[in-house]
């Protein structure tokens, strides 16, 4: 499904990819130039990494195993901080992960994938098809985040207000180009203009394609877990309370997305799954991959409650109002001031306590 007009390059940066990665590369690969593999962890993630800075989850087996058996094209390429130079094995940060990738890139389409996001099979038929027709220089996509069961999405604020939803994962790849940086994803051309200052597909007009990026972030409580040890120390941030309180207990089923200060909600999913996770789904049940599932009996009761599926849609409709202009300039002014004021209480509290 590859073609001589659009050469996609897959560039994944990983870390305890299980149980997703095999799923996921089995899914990219008709649809791939090259996929090239970034794996293990920078100093933010030592909790979550061996002590030479490589996957605890038989991730880096799982490449190699897939590199023997289902890479008869030899489109797999597997890169790691010792090939960079670095005999500990940790990389720098994220950005420089996904400039390893960004480097070997053969394709005239670099598409930045996680190893929990996948694409529906059809859309990736459509999308490279839209490609053809426009040759765009950036495209952002619309996600859909999964919680603790393959029937349960969450979103909130963050997502729809502040439009987080939008990721940001495909550019143009031309010789002189260079990926910039991981947060956000930006990818500059040979005179340094961001891609998304040119020719840029929106995640809204995407989500008029109905072709979304389906997010399983938020899935198995151990993938939970990992992820809130590592953002606990990369942001230092009090997630783990989150973690205990919602994730595990759902004590407060109105901030269900881990950027928790945002108000978030759980809603059922009733689209269809990619067809590697419906696989991957009933590998689980048929006891062929081990991997622990969230008890969801409290989600089931909580979406079977009237006035909660009621308030939530009432939620929907205002973040989606306050997502408009002006509204969502004056959110901006009035959460700038908040933190300013925030800021100078603090520092004024910290000298306080230093005089």
């Amino acid at each position: 499904m590859a073609n001589d007009t659009i050469k996609i390059t897959f560039g994944m940066i990983v870390l305890n990819g299980e149980p997703f990665l095999h799923y996921n590369l089995r899914s990219l690969y008709p649809f791939a130039h090259q996929i090239i593999v970034v794996e293990g962890a920078c100093p933010s993630a030592t909790e979550v990494a061996s002590a030479d800075g490589h996957s605890i989850d038989g991730t880096l087996r799982t490449l190699q195993e897939f590199k023997n058996n289902y890479d008869p094209e030899d489109k797999l390429v597997i890169v790691t901080a010792e090939d960079e130079g670095y005999p500990n094995g940790f990389w720098v940060d994220k950005t420089q992960m996904s400039q390893a990738y960004a480097r070997r890139t053969t394709g005239n389409y670099l598409w930045q994938i996680d190893s929990d996001e996948f694409y529906h099979e059809r859309d990736m038929e459509r999308l490279i098809a839209f490609l053809q027709e426009k040759m765009p220089d950036a495209v952002s996509f619309p996600q859909i985040t999964f919680w603790g069961g393959f029937d349960y999405i969450v979103d909130s604020f963050y997502l729809i207000r502040d439009g987080a939803f939008e990721y940001h994962r495909l550019f143009a790849w031309k010789p002189g180009y260079h990926y910039k940086t991981h947060f956000p994803p930006t990818v500059v051309d040979e005179q340094g203009v961001d891609l998304r200052r040119k020719l840029w597909i929106r995640a809204c007009e995407l989500r008029k394609m109905k072709i979304f990026l389906y997010h399983y972030s938020l899935l198995f409580p151990q993938q939970v877990f990992s992820k809130v040890r590592y953002y606990k120390r990369r942001n230092k941030s009090n997630i783990d309370s989150w973690e205990q309180s919602v994730y595990r207990r759902l004590e407060n089923p109105f901030r269900a997305h881990n950027v928790y200060w945002h108000i978030g909600w759980l809603e059922r999913y009733q689209g269809e799954h990619p067809f590697a996770i419906q696989l991957m789904k009933k590998d689980i049940q048929d006891g062929k991959i081990q991997v622990e599932l969230r008890d969801c009996r409290d989600v089931e009761r909580l979406l079977s409650n009237r006035i909660y599926v009621i308030a939530t849609r009432i939620l929907r409709i205002w973040a989606e109002i306050t997502a408009k202009q002006p509204f969502y300039f004056m959110y901006r002014v009035f959460s700038s001031i908040q933190f300013r004021i925030q800021k100078l209480f603090s520092t004024s509290q910290e000298e306080l306590s230093s005089g």
